[in-house]
């Protein structure tokens, strides 16, 4: 009995024709399949085709690219598509499958996390513990016990003795132990603020994706983030966002296409505060309703109108969303803690060296008093938003790390009122992203997209905080 050949669609079908047609090296398969492994994207057969077809090669990409362009999914997932409708019609009629007597408790569980009614709570569950463990504990309880008492009382104190007891010039010891020096930034960067979060993120990561709620997260939320050019696979990265921004750009790398990573990357740096900001901000916003109902509407509405927007704008197709949905399980400590471990040393390879060339980067500038002259450019905007001119030195720290420009704003709260608080918290959430998660956007994104992201966002910022303050001051509304 011989087994049926699935026919696929005529474009395809009509594809395969002509790469078949150029194939003429030897392969363990038949040329059918090495054609369908090329349409899917198969790297290893895209290899040895390469070697065995080179007078070809050219125009067997040629043929691939025109199947390419014409497709608005992944060819993989469309040729996954047809096999399955094809499955389904060679056992219709020949298996009949029987309701189950008895649904088990993790079948009940898996529909009620996918269907949108239950879906939501249990999602609103899974966040709240995720932000309590990465955003308070990460975030807040680590970051504050590492940067005050272990570096802040022990080793960045011993540093200062021992960089001024061996170095005598000065200009070395500000890159050392000054305000942007190796030790007292980068180091303390690295490993008092940015470690204990991504520590704390990739522990519950890891325990979330050996559970299988992964995917069905997902699959849940994907509609939602549809109109802003993302998939469901982008919840990830934009609620780590409210524990750490940084962090969360770095696992932008999960999304499947270039245009996805940079339209969540841009509403990272824009919209999303972090968990340090968050608290920061809402301090200083306290006793205000008011504005607090301004800011958070502003900073929503700002986030799915630039996502909507450049959804439209930036080339490239639609994200088509497709996961397997494996069952529902216990994690594994063993797998947990190897899938964190492996994370954790990536992490220290490749975040750490990029902390201390930026430390280094602002060291220089910081020598040459160009920071002096950004803080007096600034001032002219800050007034144009009617806020006090220390305004600006408050934006430029929250460059520095977003919880600084924070404080700053805090400090200043007793001499502005209600407006004045809330248009200064608008724009300092819309404002450019702190300097780690920059560095990290660089790396990431590469410097012309980072670039081009922080020229967006700088005059979008104070363009959002200025038509805030006049439309509150022309309609007369006194927060």
């Amino acid at each position: 009995m011989s087994i049926p050949i699935i026919a696929y669609t005529p474009p395809f079908e009509a594809a395969l024709s002509r790469l078949t047609a150029e194939l003429r090296g030897s392969y363990p398969l038949s040329l059918r399949s090495v054609a369908l492994l090329l349409l899917a994207g198969d790297e290893e057969m895209q290899a040895r085709v390469a070697r065995e077809e080179a007078p070809r090669a050219a125009q067997i990409e040629r043929i691939l690219e025109e199947v390419r362009s014409r497709q608005t999914a992944p060819i993989a997932y469309r040729l996954a598509q047809q096999r399955q409708a094809a499955s389904r019609e060679l056992l219709r009629g020949v298996i009949r499958q029987e309701r189950p007597n008895r649904v088990h408790l993790r079948d009940r569980l898996s529909r009620a996390m996918i269907d949108p009614w239950t879906g939501a709570p249990l999602l609103l569950a899974a966040l709240a513990g995720l932000y309590f463990f990465v955003g308070v504990l990460g975030a807040q309880v680590l970051v504050g016990w590492l940067e005050s008492a272990v570096f802040g009382q022990v080793l960045l104190p011993w540093a200062e003795r021992l960089t001024h007891s061996i170095v005598p010039w000065t200009s070395i010891q500000a890159l050392l132990v000054g305000p942007f020096g190796v030790f007292t930034l980068a180091f303390r960067y690295a490993f008092a603020v940015i470690l204990p979060i991504v520590g704390t993120f990739f522990l519950a990561f890891a325990l979330i994706e050996d559970s299988g709620y992964l995917p069905r997260l997902a699959l849940l939320i994907d509609r939602l983030f549809k109109p802003l050019g993302l998939n469901g696979r982008a919840v990830i990265p934009m609620v780590l966002g409210f524990g750490c921004d940084t962090m969360a750009t770095l696992v932008t790398r999960t999304l499947e296409t270039r245009r996805e990573r940079v339209i969540a990357t841009m509403l990272l740096a824009l919209a999303i505060p972090c968990s340090a900001q968050l608290g920061v901000v809402l301090g200083i916003l306290a006793g205000h309703p008011g504005a607090v109902i301004v800011w958070a509407g502003s900073a929503v509405g700002i986030l799915f109108l630039i996502g909507f927007l450049a959804a439209r704008l930036l080339p490239g197709e639609s994200p088509s969303f497709y996961m397997e949905i494996p069952p529902l399980r216990t994690p594994r400590l063993t797998s947990v803690i190897l899938k964190t471990a492996t994370r954790m040393e990536w992490y220290l390879r490749e975040v750490l060296p990029m902390f201390v060339l930026v430390s280094v980067a602002l060291w220089l500038v910081d020598q040459i008093g160009v920071l002096e002259h950004v803080v007096r450019l600034l001032q002219p905007a800050v007034r144009a938003l009617g806020l006090p001119d220390q305004t600006a030195t408050a934006f430029l720290l929250g460059f520095f790390r977003r919880d600084y420009g924070a404080a700053g704003l805090y400090d200043l709260r007793n001499i502005m009122d209600g407006n004045q608080r809330a248009v200064a918290a608008v724009t300092l959430t819309l404002f450019v992203p702190c300097l780690a998660q920059f560095g990290v956007m660089l790396h990431e994104r590469g410097w012309k997209t980072a670039l081009a992201i922080l020229a967006f966002i700088l005059p979008f910022a104070f363009l959002v905080g200025w038509l805030l303050s006049r439309t509150l001051a022309v309609l007369g509304v006194s927060l």
